[in-house]
């Protein structure tokens, strides 16, 4: 297939525009506080809309849209799932987290803040959070690549070895040259354009079919059971869906948003704004597969190679090639400001928690900066191998790393905010035992999502282990005082 000169114009217009803010994010970068969180700076739109870009990746335009029109409407539990655990992590998670990162020596990282919240001196739970980050964030980063990858595949008609390297090479870039700020301000322009292709699609699907009854009945014809709400796999499947929600608590890249957040009073603002933006994206992304069901059964001249495609086959043959070409960049704006988020994150990891921690704890800003920037090529390359096999499938690489951090950090998190008598040795149960029963369950073959008993198990470690061991000290018992105490002035 060979691209028209209106799809390329857009696409190129829009990495331009991608390169353009991570240059104008290189200017106001002068610190390493500034690369890995945007000196805490970030007001209620960019915390809300760069916290929903980095959440929905490429997926959402394909893996999601892909699977709904392979099992139907049971494939919405997922989103469902996803809504409850968001809004959970806003109202739980975010103004908590905020004020304790600060309290707790200003951490940067995730494996800072579980450092500094346990007064962990021998700094074990710094490795081994670190560890679990760069194990899971390696298979979520390849997920990424491999969505860009066959966007540029199916658009270009590149061959799938080259086109790994087109996809990265952008996000790279920009994530390379302006850290957290150029992340984040890509993620506020790509979150617009991806609810913009997420509401103009599947409108113009339904209205090809004839209405929504007249899909809902071709839908039908090829096949009833893709109506049916509990699907093919039973209420397992749907445990399963609905767990995806758990996920959310112990995500960072997603967690780093409440971090970098300007204020506390910045949160409930940027909650309310997060919230309309997921559900109208999640309703658009299942919408596109359910309907298409109905517009190639309408269509049957028309095929289908690979389901995960079918968002950028509706694109293409609905609309003009201007106005798909700014549609298709809604994928790459969904792949690119995760994997964005991704990187930096891992180099963040790498660099705060592994270079600054043990090899050079005196390094200086400018280093420190220089190192983290090298951490985010590397974390690359090694993504870009893992997505080497073209029959990888999105959905399938997202669903493993989102379990193993739903798993390993989501009920450490949780617990560590709530919970004053949780001691680090409880942490660190919980994130050995949450990511080992994740990679674990993963080869019993069960059809159980790996989550569920990762997050069971990990909370249990948790509990068991803390209450085993000491109390925790006097100092770090009056931190969590008074941030509970200033919460409670907030209102949470």
């Amino acid at each position: 297939m060979t691209a028209s000169l209106p799809l390329i114009a857009t696409f190129a217009g829009y990495l331009l525009l991608m390169i353009g803010i991570g240059l104008w994010a290189y200017r106001r970068t002068k610190t390493f506080d500034d690369y890995i969180l945007g000196g805490r700076s970030l007001g209620s739109l960019v915390t809300a809309l760069s916290a929903g870009a980095s959440d929905m990746s490429g997926w959402l335009l394909m893996g999601l849209p892909g699977a709904a029109y392979l099992g139907g409407v049971s494939e919405g539990w997922i989103a469902v799932g996803l809504v409850l655990g968001a809004w959970a992590n806003w109202h739980v998670v975010a103004g908590p987290l905020r004020v304790y990162t600060e309290r707790a020596k200003n951490a940067l990282t995730l494996p800072d803040y579980f450092t500094h919240r346990f007064d962990d001196r021998a700094r074990v739970l710094r490795v081994v959070s670190a560890l679990v980050i760069l194990v899971f964030f390696a298979v979520y980063c390849a997920s990424g690549i491999v969505a860009g990858a066959k966007l540029f595949e199916e658009v270009f008609g590149l061959p799938y070895a080259q086109a790994l390297w087109w996809g990265a090479a952008v996000t790279i870039a920009y994530t390379f040259i302006g850290g957290f700020l150029a992340v984040s301000w890509t993620d506020t322009v790509q979150a617009t354009l991806m609810i913009f292709a997420l509401l103009l699609v599947p409108v113009m699907v339904i209205v090809g079919v004839g209405g929504v009854g007249e899909g809902l009945a071709l839908v039908e014809q090829v096949d009833p059971s893709r109506l049916d709400w509990v699907g093919a796999g039973g209420l397992v499947a749907v445990v399963s869906a609905l767990a995806w929600g758990l996920g959310y608590f112990g995500q960072p890249h997603i967690l780093a948003r409440f971090m970098a957040a300007e204020s506390l009073a910045a949160i409930p603002r940027a909650r309310r704004i997060g919230m309309t933006w997921m559900v109208l994206c999640l309703l658009g992304s299942v919408s596109v597969g359910v309907f298409g069901i109905a517009w190639y059964a309408a269509h049957p001249e028309l095929v289908l190679v690979d389901p995960e495609r079918v968002f950028v086959n509706l694109s293409q043959q609905l609309f003009n090639p201007w106005v798909a070409g700014v549609l298709l960049s809604a994928i790459l704006a969904a792949i690119m400001s995760t994997l964005s988020c991704q990187l930096l994150v891992c180099s963040s990891a790498l660099t705060e928690d592994f270079y600054r921690g043990f090899v050079r704890p005196q390094a200086g800003q400018r280093e420190l900066v220089w190192f983290g920037r090298a951490s985010v090529l590397a974390v690359a390359l090694l993504a870009i191998w893992i997505a080497r096999d073209p029959e990888s499938r999105v959905l399938g690489l997202v669903a493993y790393a989102w379990a193993g951090f739903g798993a390993a950090f989501g009920p450490v998190v949780l617990l560590s905010l709530t919970w004053a008598r949780m001691t680090r040795n409880g942490a660190l149960a919980g994130v050995l035992a949450g990511a080992a029963t994740v990679v674990l369950w993963k080869h019993t073959g069960s059809a159980l999502y790996e989550i569920v008993p990762g997050f069971i198990a990990a909370t249990v470690a948790v509990i068991v282990v803390s209450l085993l061991g000491r109390t925790p000290s006097e100092a770090v018992q009056a931190t969590h005082r008074e941030v509970r105490r200033e919460l409670k002035e907030h209102g949470y």
